[in-house]
């Protein structure tokens, strides 16, 4: 499996604000290696980070993007799930048997929902609201999103793993228009999983953070 290792900051040295411009997201590795095994086209830059402390763990994103899709309809999980976005799965086990997932958009919304094999979603499930922090930041050729998760309800979750790993599948959809005018998304994983078809609801899109010295 493909691994990031996730640095261990001071308690109370990070904040977030969605412009990922902290002192402290220095301290991070940066993982680029992104793609899209369901398409011919390149795809744009995107910057993944973490870092944690024992309370919290940060996690960033930076995506290239000078022409969002986002849709304004409301301010649903549906409408987040038609517009660009940038995704993070979290898994118990192997067996997917639950995972949960984060999909949110460059105004901060989010998708939330706890899911089991075989695409079972429950969308009327939610991470609970005290226990994360999200914040974005939209300039004309980038867009920005911070997370800020509680490391007590990852571990009440069982996210994280005794050797200090968590298991996680990191994804985005970038929304384009077709000749038609409909918008069809560009499926891009850190983690190919070799798929014929885009898919990411499968244990074979999962790699691991590495939490140093948990």
């Amino acid at each position: 499996m493909k691994t990031y290792k996730v640095n261990q900051i001071e308690v109370n040295h990070m904040t977030i604000n969605g412009r990922v411009d902290h002192p402290v997201w220095k301290n991070a590795m940066v993982l680029n290696d992104f793609s899209s095994p369901w398409h011919f086209e390149s795809v744009e830059d995107i910057e993944f980070r973490a870092l944690y402390d024992e309370d919290t763990l940060f996690v960033s994103f930076k995506v290239s993007d000078s022409h969002l899709h986002i849709d304004s309809t409301d301010d649903s999980k549906k409408s987040v799930d038609n517009s660009d976005r940038v995704e993070l799965f979290l898994r118990s086990d192997k067996h997917l048997d639950p995972y949960y997932c984060l999909e949110i958009d460059p105004l901060a919304r989010v998708q939330d929902f706890r899911a089991r094999p075989n695409r079972q979603f429950d969308f009327s499930w939610n991470w609970p609201k005290e226990a994360i922090e999200i914040k974005s930041h939209i300039t004309e050729t980038y867009f920005f999103v911070e997370l800020a998760l509680r490391m007590t309800t990852l571990q009440e979750f069982n996210l994280i793993q005794k050797d200090g790993t968590i298991e996680a599948g990191i994804f985005r959809a970038k929304y384009n228009q077709q000749q038609n005018g409909e918008f069809e998304p560009t499926w891009i994983t850190w983690v190919d999983p070799q798929t014929e078809t885009p898919e990411f609801h499968t244990a074979s899109s999962f790699g691991k953070l590495k939490l140093e010295n948990y």
